[in-house]
């Protein structure tokens, strides 16, 4: 895949075990969420840092940020592992590469871990807003999802109105919490599931969305299917399966097989919004925190532009032949070679 740097992080004391993944640095730093998960093995979970790396880089560049793309994983229960000794000697290990890297919150991470590792590195965002950070980037992520959905929506139906609109949201952590929010205030019909029952149940308590069982978010007869938890869930098993017109959601790695799964969702008939392109809007938050001073207006502002550029990423793969997420990749990767040529990776 290309990727610039990988290091392994162990620390028997606190029972530490990650992995961090520098993939490119051409445009700038990596700037990518550290997430924590009780992988099967160390194995699954190489695989996942570098394929989540890479999606970094392709989404800084298309969203115009001089970032590069990295990302951190740590193996293990969180709720058996997490403590602030943990998270701050994970601190040490990115403080140790010297900027190269710069985590933030992903997946079971929260804006309380970002102030631990913060004790031991700079090369930290989303720390509290008190500390003077972003505070947590869920919210711009979801209304960067938001936005690129209702692009999508325009470009398939000549509307980018979702109320009455069936959408199925497929886990409502975070991200897919603040989504399913605006999607309710917009008056659209929303069905939700995810592997954890309590999260499930506040969510459709507080929004009045409706609870499906986690295998039958697929067969759904719905609009819009949104897959807000893990990668991989658009495969040769799910596809066939769905109903839906459009896929636009929150999650990373979405298509299992970039090309074959591509080309299986114009085979039928379905509109895909790119991933990285969509969910752009933490890396956005982040790195406005990063650079400074941070504004939230801005960051919005700059998040809401992913509805423009996703009707650019339509149009041009429909004009050229090509699935979605190659038009994307394009995009992406002429930004990088142009920056290539007058500077070299961070």
């Amino acid at each position: 895949m290309g990727h610039e740097q990988v290091v392994f992080c162990h620390d028997e004391p606190t029972g530490l075990r990650a992995i961090i993944a520098i993939h490119n640095t051409t445009l700038g730093p990596a700037l990518g969420g550290t997430r924590m998960w009780p992988y099967a093995s160390e194995e699954e979970a190489l695989i996942d840092v570098l394929r989540l790396s890479r999606g970094m880089t392709y989404k800084a560049a298309i969203s115009g940020l001089n970032l590069g793309g990295g990302k951190a994983v740590i193996i293990g229960d969180p709720e058996k592992l997490k403590n602030e000794a943990f998270m701050r000697r994970f601190g040490r290990f990115v403080d140790s590469l010297g900027g190269r890297y710069i985590t933030a919150e992903d997946v079971n991470m929260k804006t309380r871990d970002m102030e631990y590792i913060h004790m031991e590195t700079d090369y930290v965002t989303g720390i509290p807003q008190s500390m003077g950070g972003s505070g947590d980037p869920s919210p711009v992520t979801a209304y960067g999802v938001y936005m690129g959905m209702k692009a999508a929506a325009k470009f398939v139906f000549g509307t980018d109105s979702l109320a009455n609109r069936k959408i199925a949201v497929q886990g409502v952590g975070q991200v897919g919490m603040y989504l399913v929010q605006r999607l309710v205030k917009e008056g659209a019909t929303v069905f939700i599931t995810d592997i954890n029952q309590d999260k499930l149940q506040k969510v459709a308590s507080e929004t009045g969305a409706k609870v499906v069982a986690p295998d039958e978010i697929y067969d759904l007869d719905v609009d819009i299917y949104a897959p807000c938890a893990l990668g991989a869930t658009l495969n040769d098993d799910t596809i066939p399966r769905l109903k839906a017109s459009i896929v636009a959601g929150g999650a990373n790695n979405q298509l299992k097989d970039e090309h074959k799964h591509g080309y299986m969702l114009i085979d039928r008939g379905i509109t895909y919004a790119p991933d990285f392109l969509i969910n752009a809007g933490g890396l956005i938050n982040v790195g406005a925190e990063y650079y400074g001073p941070y504004n939230s207006d801005k960051a919005h502002a700059d998040a809401e532009k992913i509805y423009d550029t996703t009707l650019e990423i339509l149009n041009m793969a429909s004009e050229d032949g090509i699935n979605t997420q190659e038009a994307a990749m394009k995009i992406a990767e002429r930004r990088i070679a142009a920056i290539g040529r007058i500077k070299l990776p961070y």
